[in-house]
């Protein structure tokens, strides 16, 4: 019921700006964290370990301690504090919406307008690309974050309740905070992207499954396809997750996703994911977002029927 009522909580409201959100806090802990971190412990990794299992673990007493506080005054403003806490881990809405932002500049032809939505939610530069690069990634990250944003917090909501889904959020905010291999946060935040590879191992590979599935209300007739695509691109991606998520989406559209991206100025190279069989187009952004719901009620409705049948 818990994790049934966030997610329909999310979908409904999204992220609005007005309402306190956990990770903001979780963003100020870790930058408040570093500082000191860094000044007293000589090596930057170990420094980073040492943030990278605190933020965790105090996410997770914090939020099993408000629970408990709250539960103490009324066991129904317990539940109504856990339903809000899990909401605030998941982002069905808040990605669509995004998404969709960028192909509405799309379409009216503000090709620097949409450049600079796509900023937003994408960590590589924006500035120079083109309509069908923009396209790409745009895709690109819906996949991707429907592990991260998705499958990933009701999994470990499933399995620990609020107070695990939101130490995997701290861990995935740590990793979008630190987890680069730049000077400042290569030796810092290897931990936290190892820890962040780590909590979504599971989740992605749970998308061998979810997203076939899920595309049969969305891209009928390709499921089988979608299965043996993700098999043979799903391990290419230099990330241990990405390229599971990405080859799905890649399948169920019929493209192939990955190649050139510039992050802080200098070029990647990153591995081709699924079959070409026709070029992107503006109506593969809506069909991304479409795939997206539809692997995130698909894994709502297992999460609930299992918990409903055990």
């Amino acid at each position: 019921m818990i994790i049934a009522a966030a997610w329909g909580l999310d979908a409904l409201l999204g992220d609005p700006e007005f309402l306190p959100h956990p990770v903001r806090a979780i963003g100020r802990l870790i930058t408040a964290l570093e500082h000191p971190a860094r000044k007293s412990i000589a090596s930057a990794r170990i420094a980073g370990i040492v943030v990278g299992l605190m933020v965790p673990l105090i996410a997770f007493a914090g939020t099993f301690a408000l629970i408990l506080a709250a539960v103490l005054v009324d066991i129904r403003l317990g539940t109504l504090v856990s339903i809000f806490l899990v909401y605030t881990t998941l982002s069905t809405r808040c990605l669509g919406q995004e998404a969709r932002a960028v192909l509405q500049r799309l379409e009216a032809g503000d090709t620097a307008g949409a450049r600079k939505r796509l900023a937003r939610i994408v960590g590589r530069d924006t500035n120079k690309l083109s309509q069908q690069e923009i396209v790409r990634a745009t895709v690109e990250t819906v996949s991707e974050n429907t592990v991260d944003g998705i499958v990933s917090p009701l999994f470990y909501a499933f399995l620990g309740g609020a107070p695990l889904a939101m130490a995997f959020k701290a861990i995935s905010t740590l990793d979008s905070m630190v987890g680069y291999k730049d000077e400042r946060y290569r030796e810092f935040g290897w931990f936290s992207a190892r820890l962040d590879d780590a909590a979504n191992y599971i989740p992605a590979r749970l998308c061998l499954l979810l997203i076939p599935i899920a595309a049969l209300a969305v891209m009928p007739g390709r499921m089988m396809k979608i299965v043996r695509i993700m098999l043979r691109d799903g391990g290419k991606s230099p990330s241990p997750n990405a390229g599971f998520p990405e080859s799905g989406f890649a399948a169920a559209l019929g493209v192939q996703l990955g190649g050139a991206c510039r992050y802080k100025g200098v070029m990647h190279e990153k591995p081709l994911l699924g079959s070409k069989e026709k070029e992107l187009a503006l109506a593969d952004i809506a069909k991304s977002i479409r795939l997206m719901w539809a692997t995130s009620i698909l894994t709502l409705l297992l999460v609930c029927c299992y918990s409903f049948f055990r």
